[in-house]
This record gives C-alpha cells, structure tokens and sequence, in this order.
C-alpha cells in the first residue's frame, strides 16, 4: 500500500512559495526526505529553513491582499472597485464560493505546509552545532511562534480544525489512517495558547533593526490575548447556532455552554501584554501645524487627555511609512516588514495606495477603492459627539457647502485639507482628526510632494483637491466608468505625503509595513473581555511565575479605552457603569480604529452582529452627476453595484473540496456541501 508522509517539505534547493495543497498531499516530498540530516548542519541552511517558514505569512496578507484572502474588502466598510468584476473579494460580499469554488483555495493547504514546516524545524534545529544555545531557543521559539500562528489562521477561517501531532506521522500508515478528524474548538484554542506561552519564554523581547518584524515575547503573548478573545466572543462561546458541527461521535465541536471565564482568560491575557511596559501608543508632538482639540479634552498631558500632541499626524504617521525606523514604534507589536510588490505579486500596502491615489489628470492612481457611507457616517464629531446630536460649536449639516470663511473659522481641518473650500460638503466638516486620517472626499487635498514640474515650471498635482463629480478630474467618465470610487468616498489611510504616481514619469513610493497586531487593538481587547465579567478570576502567568486578577473594573477599563480615544483627540467615554451601552461604544470604536486594517470582517463574525450588519443595500453618493448639481452628487444612493448577502453559513468558511475528498474523517463546516 502507497505510503505518504506528512513532515517532509517541498525541495530544498528551492525556497521560493512552491504550492501545497494540503496536508495530506506530500507525495512529491518523497524523494526529499535524505536531504533532512544535511540542512541542519550549517547555520546558514537551517537558517533558510527558518525564513522559509516565515513565507508561509503570507497567507496572511488580509490588509491589501483582494485576491486569495481580501477580508479587508468584504465587509461593509470598505469595496475594491478595480476594472475585474471577478476580484474575488466581490465574491465574499454574496456567497459566490463554495467547497468547490474557492477563492483562496491555497490557503488552507499553504498554512498546514507552514505547521510541518515549523515542526520539522523544531525536531532539527538542535543538530546545528554552528548556532549557540541562546540561538537555537530563540530560533526554535520563532518556529513555535509561527505553528502556533498558523493554526489561528486557520481557526479564525474555518473554525475548529485538525491539530497534526508535533512530530508528525508515521510514514508507515496508509493513506485512509492518516485520515485526520477536526478537534474541539476548545482544543484547538488551548493547543494554541500553550504554545504561544512556552514560545513567549524563550523569545527575545526586542530584535535588532535587521530582524524587525520577526517574532517577539510581546508579539506570542498578544497573539495569545488575541485567541483568547475570539474564542471568549458569542461566535464560540456557547454558540447553539452551530450546534450541527459535530464529531463522528455526535459530539458539538464548539461547546454549547456559555462561559464567562472565557472572557476573563482573554482579560488575563490582555493585563499581561500591557504589564510588560513595553508597548504604547504612537504619538507626534503638538505642532504650529496642529488642528488643536477642545480644551476640555486637551487640558490634561497624554495618556490622561490629547494635551501634547498631535491627533490627526499621530494616527496618520502610524500607517503611512513616516515612521522610518520601526524600533521607534511602540506601537506595533507584530506586523509583516517585507511587504514589497516583488515579493507579494503586486499584493502590498503600496499597492494598495496606488488604487486609492486618485486618477486623470496628472495623477496615475487607480481611484478604485471605495468607503462606505455606512463607515463615513460611524466617525464621531470632532468633539466627540455623534453627528445626530452635534453641537453649536461643532455642528453637523448634511446640505450646503463649505466657505473660505467657515473654514478659517470652525472646518479647520478642512481649511488645512481643501484650497477649494467651495467644493467640500458640510457634512465633511466638524470631523475628528481619524475621519481626516482616513477618507478622502471632494476637496481631500492628496499631497503628493515629490511630483515634477511641468515645462512652464508648476506643478500640476502637487497639493491639490481630488474632484469626484462625474467628469470631474477624478471622477466618473464615459471612457474610463471604473477608475473612480463607485461610492464616491475614498481610501486615504495608508497615504504618505510623498507617495506620488504622475503620468509624466514621477513615482514615489514610502516605505510601509503592514500592521497585524497592534497596542491600540491589546487596549481594546482588554476593556471588551473586562466588560463582559460579573465576578473575579485568577489565573497563573504564562510563564507560571506569578497571578493575574481580573474583574469589571471600571478604572482599568477607563485606563485601556481612554487612552484610543485620547490619542484621537477625542474626550473619553462616559458609560462605563452600563455594560450594554459600553459594549456599543467599543464595537463603533473599533470600526472607527481598527478601519482598512481587517478586522471589522471578523469582528461581525465573532459578535455574530454580520446578520444585522451585512445585509441590505452598500450605501454611498451618486457619482453620475456633475459639480453643476453638486447638491445631488450627496443624495444617499443604493450601489447596485455590491451585492450584499448573508447566511449564516456564511460565519465559517468551507473547508475546500479537494481537502474532505483526500480526508475522509475531515467534517465540513455546516451549510456547506461536502
């Protein structure tokens, strides 16, 4: 009988992405199982061995990947609007995928690779007598660090998965008794955590600037927090809605019982990343150039108010490549450092700038991604105050335009973003500083400081407002329908002031890394699982030398949450007593903070809020009329154009065909066909 294994890797001559495509799939690994003993005698091939694992991260390209994992893009906030209507992230927007029809099919089978591959690096690395000690716990540790990532990966797609043993199989069982079941949830997430604690032990707490983004003590034990709190999160906790999931035995493979020592591991889990003192939130100095908040709110220094900085240029240079050393950000606990469109297929932050930059007339973007108003309208005022219930000072109107003179008076921002103040809507006006940071609209000013001159000596792009009116510089024509936001609002996050594409030849690029965890994101985490106690927990530290306490204490839930909000320029919350009312509070703070960096796909998900979220019409502005009916431009218009749909089987994906035909014992998710 054909024997197969599941530990070996794909050639060791080639270090490159080659396909996987499952883990059951390593016929072709075969021939190179001799090579094993001879990889891990010198640094420098155990070495590549280790940076190859780390390829396997790019499964996790979820910020500007629209292709095999655009979550970032299939929610209902933010849309790809490219010249293909098959982008498949159009496809998540309406169940167009199926067992048989993936959209990213190579996933599921790339991150298992990843898992062998991290385990065989593990069961090796101590034959490299080339590395010392200290070198060979760190290295093992990373390998840890990604298996453990890897299966999260998998988990926050698909649910509860198959957990393969550490040391593989044996190769001498057949085909059919290699035949995996899925674990538990429960199991998988405390497989998980355990890992990412030993790894957290052994791993350095800071890397030198050629190791920048490789896994950090910080970066295992906010993963762990991150864990923790999906699966404390009504999707898994007590979940009756997937009851249907089951084990051959009839066992649920998500527990039906509600527990609320879930959210309190998750609170634990939180206390520790922030008591490592390590990480803060990232902040720019006040300057001349700072749009000053209210006193009220700017009265007290940061953390303890937004006295001392700058809101807007702290939120906007913590995404856009301003932040030229990364050992200067605090902020960003793991995140991917090589993100170049050669390395990515053209999938990166860069590129994901460019299909915002607008388009026509000197600039040579791609204006393609598209905000929703849905999202537009969740950013607050710009002292704080929903825009249903605006102030004198600040008030919110939905008709008319913006003046010179209203803007040297109260649309500061505005005065600062537009020289064509007329174009700009009221309802632009007023907005805190991260609305500014983040959407562009008529009148948003897109920099482009590194444009070249024209032959009479201007500049024709530089500093100047975008124009989405159709017909307009920017907006929709009769030639080219589609190089324009379909919702009339664009992307401006991620935008640095000298990224310029020109059609006359200048292109300048900054330099940006793509965030996946970060402290802002640990705060939230810890105020949300701290909301949802009714008593006190202890739990041992991951590293066994000491006890967390948590509660619903309202101080520390103030300490974390405020600390987003002021950093934003805006005054802190004031219903911490209601845990109800808070929860809303923090869900819309995430959507406002956590905006264009994929977490709002599965935070609908694991808050089971997609059925009331992501259903009825995309809204947006109707981008068929001129500035001549300007007026009408700002109607509320449906867009057709996305379909949106939502069944619940639509919470977890379907595990791919090709997968459940090779893995008889593989379950599939329920609602899917096998």
């Amino acid at each position: 009988m054909k024997k197969y294994i599941l530990y070996i890797l794909v050639g060791i001559a080639s270090w490159g992405l080659a396909s996987c495509n499952g883990f059951l799939d390593v016929d072709q690994y075969f021939n190179d199982l001799y090579q094993l003993d001879s990889v891990f005698t010198k640094r420098s091939t155990t070495e590549q061995w280790l940076w190859k694992v780390y390829s396997r991260l790019d499964a996790n390209r979820e910020i500007c990947n629209k292709m095999s994992s655009g979550f970032n893009f299939a929610s209902d906030d933010l849309f790809y609007g490219d010249r293909t209507a098959t982008v498949p992230c159009q496809s998540y927007q309406n169940c167009e995928y199926s067992p048989s029809k993936m959209l990213n099919e190579d996933r599921w089978g790339n991150l298992y690779c990843g898992i062998r591959e991290a385990s065989t690096f593990i069961s090796n690395v101590d034959q490299c007598t080339e590395l010392t000690n200290d070198q060979i716990e760190d290295y093992k540790a990373q390998a840890r660090f990604l298996r453990a990532y890897f299966y999260w990966m998998l988990i926050k797609q698909w649910g509860p998965v198959p957990l393969l043993p550490d040391e593989g199989l044996d190769i001498n069982l057949s085909y059919e008794e290699l035949s995996t079941p899925r674990n538990t949830y429960d199991e998988c997430v405390d497989y998980i955590v355990a890992e990412f604690e030993e790894a957290a032990i052994h791993l350095e707490q800071e890397r030198s600037t050629a190791y920048l983004g490789m896994a950090t003590k910080g970066a295992a034990l906010a993963a762990r927090a991150k864990v923790l709190l999906y699966a404390a999160s009504p999707l898994y906790n007590g979940n009756h809605d997937l009851f249907e999931l089951k084990d051959e035995a009839g066992n649920p493979l998500i527990n039906q019982n509600y527990d609320e020592r879930k959210w309190a591991r998750a609170a634990a889990a939180a206390e520790e990343v922030i008591n490592t003192g390590w990480y803060e939130l990232y902040t720019v100095p006040v300057s001349e150039e700072t749009v000053l908040p209210p006193a009220e709110v700017r009265s007290r220094e940061f953390p303890y108010g937004c006295g001392g900085i700058d809101p807007y240029e702290s939120y906007r240079q913590l995404f856009n490549g301003a932040i030229r050393d990364m050992k200067d950000n605090r902020e960003f606990i793991f995140y991917r450092q090589f993100n170049n469109a050669g390395a990515t297929g053209g999938e990166d932050l860069i590129d994901l700038v460019k299909h915002s930059y607008p388009h026509n007339s000197g600039w040579d973007g791609w204006n393609t991604n598209a905000v929703s108003l849905k999202q537009v309208d969740a950013y607050y005022m710009f002292d704080g105050r929903d825009k249903d219930n605006a102030s004198e000072g600040y008030p919110y109107h939905e008709d008319g335009f913006i003046t010179a003179d209203d803007a040297d008076s109260i649309y500061k921002f505005v005065n600062r973003a537009s020289e064509e103040k007329y174009q700009v809507s009221r309802r632009f006006g007023n907005r805190e500083p991260r609305f500014y940071a983040s959407i562009s609209f008529n009148g948003c000013v897109w920099e482009s400081e590194n444009a070249y001159k024209n032959q009479n000596g201007t500049v024709d792009i530089q500093n100047k407002p975008c124009n989405y009116y159709r017909g307009g510089e920017n907006g929709k024509t009769s030639s080219e329908p589609e190089f324009c936001p379909f919702t009339g609002i664009g992307l401006f996050k991620y935008y640095h002031p000298d990224d310029t594409w020109q059609t006359s030849g200048a292109v300048y690029q900054t330099y940006k890394v793509e965030p996946t965890i970060r402290y802002a994101d640990v705060l939230l985490w810890y105020a949300e699982a701290l909301n949802e106690l009714t008593q006190e927990y202890s739990f041992p530290t991951y590293d066994g030398r000491g006890t967390v306490t948590v509660s619903r204490n309202v101080e520390k839930m103030r300490s974390a949450f405020s600390q987003v909000r002021f950093r934003a320029g805006l005054p802190d919350a004031d219903n911490y007593d209601d845990a109800a009312q808070f929860r809303v509070t923090l869900k819309r703070e995430r959507q406002i903070e956590l905006f264009a960096e994929s977490a709002r796909y599965f935070d609908l998900r694991r808050w089971k809020d997609a059925p009331t979220e992501e259903v009825g019409p995309i809204k947006g502005f109707n981008i068929n009329i001129t500035s001549s009916k300007r007026e009408d431009f700002y109607k509320e218009t449906v867009i057709s154009r996305v379909q949106k749909r939502w069944m619940d089987k639509m919470y977890l994906w379907p595990i791919p065909k090709n997968e459940t035909d090779r893995n008889v014992k593989l379950q599939q998710n329920p609602g899917w066909e096998r």
